[in-house]
């Protein structure tokens, strides 16, 4: 099912390789970007010997020259407070509950933008892909998954990937899978979370579900040109075809809201489109 997200639960940066001063950290994340001491001091407007001194606990730098650098390092925002931390200034990003009441207009927008995809599937997922928020077409997925795979909280990953949840169902399970794990390495290679690296050795181990093809469905005839990559599903004896949309929040100054992506599962083909709309008529 699920295509995204940014991080939760991460651990602090490079810190738990290379020291936990701001330097050090600093350096863990450009190594991390693969970006040389130079490379970095161009993109920031700086020098390679200030980068080096600020890496080398030589020069301590100020909380705008971190937060510079953590803008072209794309640190994740919660790594951003920890690299404040190390440098002894407090956190500039709030990590609220998302029953914060500074957070109701948010929710009521999420709301109302999930409605608005009806009768089309949509999701709202952290970082760890639990599932925050969903409309009412998402269950037209879930009908008759077992009772532990919809328990709260539920995680739109396991769901998916399980050989009791949506896995035997997905007709391009092999491919979509590979997708979905390539997805999650990248993630984790960009925030070193802890709670996602364990979430993909997990789903990662769950065993392909009995008669699972080697290749899919490639051999049977595509019926129309998909321009992206589809999640073909059986449901009630038809296969639905999907492609996945991810949207996110720009320049979040919050942790929690920085973690949110929304999900779209958008009709590949005119049949899909027709069956859900019969579904809401």
């Amino acid at each position: 099912m699920t295509s995204v997200a940014t991080d939760t639960g991460a651990e602090t940066g490079a810190g738990s390789r290379v020291g936990t001063g701001v330097g050090p950290l600093l350096r863990g994340w450009r190594e991390q970007r693969r970006l040389s001491q130079l490379e970095l001091a161009l993109r920031a407007d700086s020098s390679a010997r200030h980068i080096s001194f600020i890496e080398t606990g030589r020069s301590r730098p100020s909380e705008r020259m971190i937060l510079h650098l953590a803008e072209h390092l794309d640190v994740p925002v919660r790594d951003r407070n920890a690299l404040l931390l190390a440098a002894g200034y407090a956190p500039r990003y709030r990590e609220s509950t998302l029953d914060d009441p500074r957070l109701e207009t948010l929710r009521e927008g999420i709301d109302q933008l999930l409605r608005g995809y009806d009768p089309y599937p949509a999701l709202v997922v952290d970082g760890s892909y639990t599932v925050v928020g969903a409309n009412e077409s998402i269950g037209v997925l879930l009908t008759g998954l077992p009772e532990h795979l919809l328990t709260p909280p539920l995680n739109a990953m396991r769901i998916t990937l399980h050989p009791e949840g949506l896995a035997p169902r997905i007709r391009n399970l092999r491919e979509w899978r590979g997708h979905l794990l390539a997805q999650m390495e990248r993630q984790i290679a960009l925030s070193r979370s802890a709670v996602l690296r364990e979430l993909y050795e997990e789903v990662a181990a769950y065993p392909l579900p009995e008669g699972t093809s080697d290749a899919d469905d490639r051999e049977d005839p595509e019926p129309y040109p998909y321009f992206a990559l589809p999640l073909r599903i059986e449901h009630d004896g038809r296969v639905l075809s999907f492609v996945s949309s991810i949207s996110t929040f720009n320049t979040p100054m919050d942790v929690t809201v920085a973690e949110l992506a929304i999900e779209t599962l958008l009709p590949a083909d005119p049949d899909t489109v027709a069956y859900l709309r019969s579904l809401s008529g």
